[in-house]
């Protein structure tokens, strides 16, 4: 097969911190050479940074979560235009809108996203973008400050926001969760968009695949999640991990190869 991308994957994550090397060995053999590390907090970059600094096809992307609103301060914007300036990350993120979790302030959200947006903006970075009962929302903050490209990842809208997401430059990261039985809307959808709008995402250690339910999962589950898609859209597996790889390779600006230094055409 293909090499492959996993475009989501917080490998910082403190479920990793005993067996982090193996769990990267194991996504290299199951075909997984780079892998897109998105941060949540401000207080997390740095970890994030030096696990992105153990291995080669590990790449960083800055960022503040809406989940975690409670630890976000207006001064981690300009913090997170030093880190950008400093670290030059792949992208943004993870940032966007969470309108499902009770208690968190949908206006505290907004700031938090549409500041985020801006330096994507400013530093022609792509944006991983989270969208949980928010696509909407997530559409109008995207048009308002324009000039963005990016990803929504764990994607669960309806075809229409797809299509008008693609539009705006976004592809769809999707991954553990259209491998359940019933997320037949989901497979629909994935049937039917264009294949140049996809990217495939584990969201490890979190949305672990329909195989291992309930347990820890991990980046080598990648491979898992591109038979899935190759078997829904009728295509062999090599071209599913070539088109998607390629995808993920032009948002991302990633090398041709991990470590490698030149870079694939934006």
């Amino acid at each position: 097969m293909n090499l492959l991308v996993d475009s989501h994957c917080h490998l910082d994550a403190s479920e990793f911190d005993g067996d982090r090397a193996a769990v990267i060995n194991r996504a290299r053999a199951a075909g997984v050479q780079w892998q897109v590390v998105p941060a949540v907090t401000a207080a997390s970059w740095p970890k994030l940074r030096e696990v992105c600094q153990q291995a080669t096809g590990l790449y960083p992307a800055y960022g503040l979560h809406p989940m975690f609103l409670d630890q976000h301060r207006p001064e981690h914007l300009p913090q997170l235009r030093e880190w950008i300036e400093q670290e030059r990350p792949c992208a943004i993120g993870e940032c966007g809108l969470d309108f499902f979790v009770e208690g968190l302030d949908a206006e505290a959200q907004q700031a938090y996203f549409l500041g985020q947006l801006t330096l994507a903006r400013e530093f022609d970075l792509p944006v991983i973008v989270h969208a949980r009962r928010a696509v909407d929302a997530v559409i109008t903050a995207i048009r308002r400050i324009g000039g963005l490209r990016g990803v929504v990842h764990s994607f669960s809208g309806s075809p229409e926001q797809a299509a008008q997401l693609h539009k705006l430059g976004f592809l769809l990261g999707l991954g553990g969760p259209l491998t359940y039985e019933r997320a037949q809307r989901l497979q629909r959808l994935v049937r039917e968009m264009p294949l140049e709008q996809l990217l495939l995402e584990t969201d490890a250690p979190d949305q672990p695949d329909a195989g291992i339910r309930g347990q820890r999962n991990e980046p080598a589950r990648l491979a898992v999640i591109a038979r899935h898609i190759a078997a829904l859209r009728g295509m062999e597996l090599d071209a599913v991990a070539q088109a998607t790889t390629d995808n993920a390779r032009r948002l991302f600006n990633l090398p041709a190869w991990p470590g490698a230094t030149d870079h694939a055409s934006a």
